[in-house]
C-alpha cells in the first residue's frame, strides 16, 4: 500500500513539473518562430552542381546584387520589400536570363515569390531554425544544384555587397526584429532551436504515457 502511494505521488510529481515547465518551453519557441514573419530570403538555385553551372549562379548573384541593391537597401519594412520584388520581378528574370546568354547557356529561368521550407541554416552568428519562409527564389535551368542564398529583409544582401559578410547582422535584424528575438537566434547564446523541439516532444509524450499508466494502475 505504501508502496503505491509513493508512486502515486513521484507520478503526481512529475506531472506537476511537466505541468509548469511545459507552457516556458512552447512560449520560448513560439518566439523564436515569429521572427519568420518579419524575415524574406533571397535564394539562387543552380541548374547542377558541376563546376560550370556553379560558377554562373555565382555570377547571376553578383550581377542580381549590383543591379538591384540600391533599391532593397533602402528599404525600411518588410512591405516595401515585397513591393519591390513583386514590382521587379520580370525585371530580375531579364537579368539573370541576359547573363546566361553571356556565358553562352540557353537555361530556363524561373522568379517567385512566396513560402518555402528549408532545413536549419546558419548566417553567420545567426541561426535561422527550419520551416517556411517568405522567399524570393531564382532558379536556372533544372534548379538541381546547391543554392546561394541571404537574407533580402531585412536587406542583409545589399547593406553589404561583399555578399553577406555578416559581421553586423545583429546590428543589421534591429530593423526587423526585437532584442530578445534576435539573442534567441544567436547560435554562441541558446541551445540549438531542434533541441527545444525535442525537449517539448518528450515532455508532452512523458505527460501522456503517466495519464495512462496511472489509469491502468487505479
Amino acid at each position: 500500500m505504501k508502496h503505491k502511494k509513493l508512486i502515486l505521488s513521484l507520478a503526481l510529481l512529475i506531472i506537476s513539473i511537466i505541468y509548469i515547465i511545459h507552457p516556458f518551453i512552447l512560449n520560448k519557441e513560439t518566439n523564436v518562430n515569429s521572427f519568420k514573419d518579419q524575415i524574406i530570403r533571397f535564394h539562387i538555385k543552380a541548374n547542377s552542381d558541376e563546376e560550370c553551372d556553379q560558377a554562373l549562379k555565382l555570377k547571376i548573384r553578383d550581377e542580381l546584387l549590383e543591379k538591384m541593391g540600391a533599391q532593397f537597401k533602402k528599404s525600411s519594412s518588410i512591405e516595401e520589400t515585397r513591393g519591390i520584388v513583386r514590382d521587379n520581378i520580370d525585371n530580375i528574370k531579364y537579368i539573370t536570363e541576359q547573363m546566361i546568354k553571356e556565358e553562352g547557356k540557353d537555361f530556363s529561368v524561373d522568379v517567385s515569390l512566396g513560402n518555402r521550407n528549408f532545413p536549419t541554416r546558419k548566417y553567420g552568428a545567426i541561426t535561422f531554425p527550419s520551416g517556411e519562409y517568405e522567399t524570393l527564389q531564382v532558379t536556372i535551368g533544372e534548379g538541381k544544384g546547391k543554392n546561394w542564398w541571404c537574407v533580402m529583409f531585412p536587406p542583409l544582401c545589399f547593406v553589404d555587397i561583399n555578399h553577406s559578410n555578416t559581421s553586423n547582422v545583429e546590428k543589421d535584424l534591429k530593423k526587423a526584429l526585437t532584442e530578445e528575438e534576435i539573442n534567441l537566434l544567436l547560435s554562441d547564446k541558446e541551445p540549438p532551436i531542434v533541441l527545444k523541439s525535442k525537449i517539448a516532444e518528450v515532455l508532452e509524450k512523458t505527460k501522456i504515457n503517466l495519464a495512462k499508466g496511472l489509469a491502468r494502475r487505479y
